[in-house]
């Protein structure tokens, strides 16, 4: 059914920047940083140098506000049907999509000029790369068409580990590969519990996200086995990196809770029915989850060298 979205308004300034706020999803943002900071203190062995990590933030903060911009203007359909999602800027007329695009280029612009001049190219170029898969891979084509959308449109939010360590060392190794895997993983389980919540506002925007396509029990079982191998990795990784025994135990539990989570949120699912309170648990703990373990991780990093 074609949806009308509401056409561009008179608004005060404040109202209209909060619009283009708003278009760049700033809390998703966060959590992308608080994985960068922490993989630069792995790579530096210590903490890096104040305006290396201020440059890189501000960089990484615009290249992905830019991308969360470009998402915004290819789903205003979709966010218009959606409840979570129906008082988005671009649904209700805030801006017009010629507008928010030019401003998710320009966002694009001076993310990139600000890497590869006051970081260097390859976290530039890395950045880059994730806007265009995220916009051209998931937002275009996989997030409509595929029950695998968010596993392999994962693989753009995990990109910050890439350049918090390319940013360091301009090169890359075993151990981003790895802190890029983590993300990854971590990227189902805590999108599907959010799905879970929000199954059927997919469904009336026929996306294909997997607790629409697939039953319940079907989607609550993947998401404790994206858990559990979550947590073997997390708990592999502490000797690769020479990682010490805060990491070691900081991984062990966190891991361990995850998947607690995650097994209580499968024992209680049926063919077409999950509960909805423990998904919820699932998804606020995976925030918690992710944050904690990499700040953790430069904790870890710290105590062992001081």
């Amino acid at each position: 059914m074609p949806v009308t979205l509401t056409a561009p308004r008179s608004l005060s300034i404040s109202e209209v920047l909060r619009g283009y706020l708003a278009l760049t999803k700033p809390r998703i943002i966060e959590l992308l940083l608080v994985t960068t900071v922490p993989t630069m203190v792995v790579a530096a062995g210590g903490i890096p140098g104040l305006w290396l990590i201020v440059a890189t933030l501000v960089g990484g903060t615009l290249a992905a506000g830019g991308a969360n911009a470009f998402n915004m203007v290819i789903d205003r359909d979709i966010d218009a049907v959606m409840e979570r999602t129906k008082k988005r800027p671009l649904v209700t007329g805030v801006m017009s999509a010629r507008s928010a695009t030019v401003f998710a280029v320009g966002l694009e612009i001076v993310a990139f000029a600000v890497l590869a001049i006051w970081v260097n190219q390859l976290s530039a170029w890395l950045a880059l790369s994730a806007t265009a898969f995220y916009v051209l891979i998931y937002t275009m084509w996989l997030k409509r068409r595929s029950k695998q959308n968010i596993v392999i449109g994962g693989a753009a939010g995990a990109v910050p580990a890439l350049i918090g360590w390319s940013a360091v060392t301009n090169s890359l190794s075993w151990t981003p590969v790895l802190l890029f895997l983590v993300i990854f993983l971590w990227t189902p389980p805590h999108f599907w519990a959010l799905a879970v919540r929000y199954r059927d506002d997919y469904q009336a925007a026929n996306v294909p996200m997997m607790p629409v396509v697939a039953s319940l029990r079907r989607t609550t079982l993947e998401i404790l086995v994206y858990s559990v191998i979550l947590w073997a990795l997390t708990v592999l990784i502490g000797p690769t990196a020479h990682l010490g025994w805060v990491y070691a135990l900081s991984s062990t539990v966190l891991g361990g809770l995850f998947t607690f989570y995650a097994l209580r949120l499968y024992r209680h699912a049926r063919e077409d029915r999950a509960d909805v309170g423990e998904a919820m648990r699932l998804f606020h703990f995976s925030i918690t989850y992710l944050s904690a373990l990499f700040i953790l991780m430069a904790v870890d990093v710290i105590v062992r060298n001081h």
